[in-house]
């Protein structure tokens, strides 16, 4: 095997994946689509993907678990927040739907009454454990 063939930090890879949750739920996929590319060790992917990555060799595939900590991280109960109904106006809102602050963070809406509304800002796969199953597609050496 040559080390061309195996996937370091500062590689450059293209992947194709699937992300499912722990009870099988496909939560992402770009199987039959485009391959995802990016720089190891850049940073711009969670850090389990990243790290799962490393030492594989081309055109293997794999499967890897990360832990809602390597991921995107616990739920955090301070990005819960209960603001007043009468923000949203006189339109229509109703549970899971999506909402954006003045500040630009995007949530979810989990809860309403008739008086407040309830809304989570944690990232939607917050406190998960993820399961990718990875395709390394290509490998551009640094």
């Amino acid at each position: 095997m040559k080390k061309e063939d195996i996937v370091e930090i500062g590689d450059s890879i293209g992947v194709y994946y699937t992300g499912t949750l722990e009870d099988g739920s496909v939560f992402d996929s770009n199987v039959g689509e485009r391959q995802l590319n990016f720089t190891v060790g850049k940073g711009d992917m969670i850090k389990g993907f990243e790290e799962g990555v490393v030492g594989m060799k081309l055109n293997q595939t794999k499967r890897i678990t990360i832990p809602a900590k390597e991921a995107y991280g616990d739920v955090k109960q301070d990005l819960i927040v209960r603001v007043p109904r009468s923000q949203f106006g006189s339109g229509e809102i109703k549970t899971g739907m999506a909402v954006t602050s003045n500040a630009g963070h995007s949530g979810v809406i989990k809860a309403l009454d008739a008086d407040s509304v309830t809304i989570d800002f944690n990232p939607p796969l917050a406190g998960k454990t993820l399961i990718f199953e990875i395709k390394i597609a290509a490998i551009r050496k640094k």
